[in-house]
């Protein structure tokens, strides 16, 4: 469907982040979809250190599997009531906060995905958590994460006042801030994350990368107009070889794993309606690829083209439809399994040869 961009090989994750690096000067955001087991987590660990290995201090505030280790639990196995989560204050993640009192911050995005309330004891640095009458519960592992990706986003809001506890970041580097959360509360979570970096104003720069189709979709369908660069990052099993792909370069390369999204959701016919959204924007980067300023382009002659274009429509009307989440009805879905089938039929999309060697490796 189109010429086939170069793909950048590198030879060690240090090389990776010279170019993310490089990236950063000329764009303020860059995110990169890859798969489990392609390193993204210690691509971010370098990323931090190389700052420090040029000698020129900690520049960067990463959200990854590592911050959420800053937590554990006190199961109080003992007694069973005094269940609480103990924080390592001896990071720098939390430099300011005993001063800064964060508890009114992290509640305001707290309340969007959970119905549980907290309390930070500043001098023993523990949390406690109530649910309505009940005090000293053990969230479930996802609540625990929302907890914990609430309290990133209000330091994030302190470095983007330039609060002078936090005046050291120059980067925030965010790796899969959505594990065990599920659909909706990714949308939610790509939504405020995208919202918070657009309120900065370019500031402070951000990546962010994720192996989740559906976040990356948001977040790069929120961040497109802002100065941003797009890869697909990529390290085939057994190589040492690391690959970027910007897929900036190629329209809709990225959407491609939006589409394995949504293959999953056919095949375990598990489909709401925001479905209806994922499908229309990736039918509306197509039309506009093949020169159409309409997603109907895409499914015009088809036999029931009418109420393909009318669903399509209805369906995927409001922003994301995260806030109220519905399984479709049994027609619906069939509609829906209908409209995909056809789509997938007459673009037969592929992913792209990514262990090529297309450019020698740096």
């Amino acid at each position: 469907m189109a010429n086939k961009p170069k793909i950048h090989d590198y030879k060690s994750l240090n090389n990776v982040v010279t170019r993310i690096r490089s990236d950063l000067k000329d764009f303020d955001y860059v995110l990169l979809f890859a798969y489990n087991g392609t390193g993204k987590t210690r691509l971010s660990m370098e990323f931090k250190e190389s700052a420090k290995k040029k000698g020129s201090g900690k520049d960067t505030l990463y959200f990854n599997a590592f911050t959420e280790d800053l937590f554990y639990w006190n199961n109080d196995l003992q007694g069973d009531t005094d269940r609480h989560l103990v924080v390592n204050s001896e990071s720098a993640f939390f430099s300011g906060f005993k001063e800064l009192a964060l508890e009114e911050k992290i509640f305001a995005y707290l309340e969007r995905y959970a119905d549980f309330d907290f309390r930070i004891d500043y001098e023993k640095w523990q949390v406690r958590f109530s649910r309505d009458r009940e005090d000293n519960i053990k969230v479930s592992r996802g609540e625990q994460n929302l907890f914990i990706w609430c309290m990133f986003l209000a330091i994030c809001e302190l470095v983007v006042d330039a609060h002078v506890s936090y005046a050291w970041v120059k980067n925030i580097y965010i790796d899969d801030p959505i594990s065990s959360l599920d659909d909706n509360n990714a949308i939610a979570v790509a939504n405020d994350l995208a919202r918070l970096l657009k309120s900065g104003k370019g500031k402070i720069k951000a990546i962010v990368s994720t192996h989740h189709g559906l976040f990356f979709n948001v977040i790069v369908n929120e961040l497109k107009h802002h100065n941003t660069k797009v890869h697909f990052y990529h390290r085939a099993t057994g190589t040492d070889t690391y690959t970027l792909r910007g897929t900036d370069e190629t329209p809709f390369f990225h959407h491609v794993a939006t589409l394995g999204e949504l293959k999953k959701a056919v095949e375990g016919d598990e489909i709401y309606t925001y479905h209806f959204n994922m499908l229309r924007s990736i039918m509306e980067k197509t039309a506009l690829f093949f020169g159409s300023k309409d997603f109907s382009s895409c499914i015009h002659g088809l036999d029931d083209e009418v109420l393909y274009a009318r669903a399509l429509n209805l369906l995927s009307h409001g922003k994301y439809s995260v806030y109220e989440p519905r399984e479709m009805v049994a027609d619906t879905k069939e509609l829906f399994k209908k409209i995909y089938s056809e789509f997938i039929e007459r673009y037969r999309f592929e992913l792209p040869e990514i262990t090529g060697q297309q450019e020698a490796a740096k």
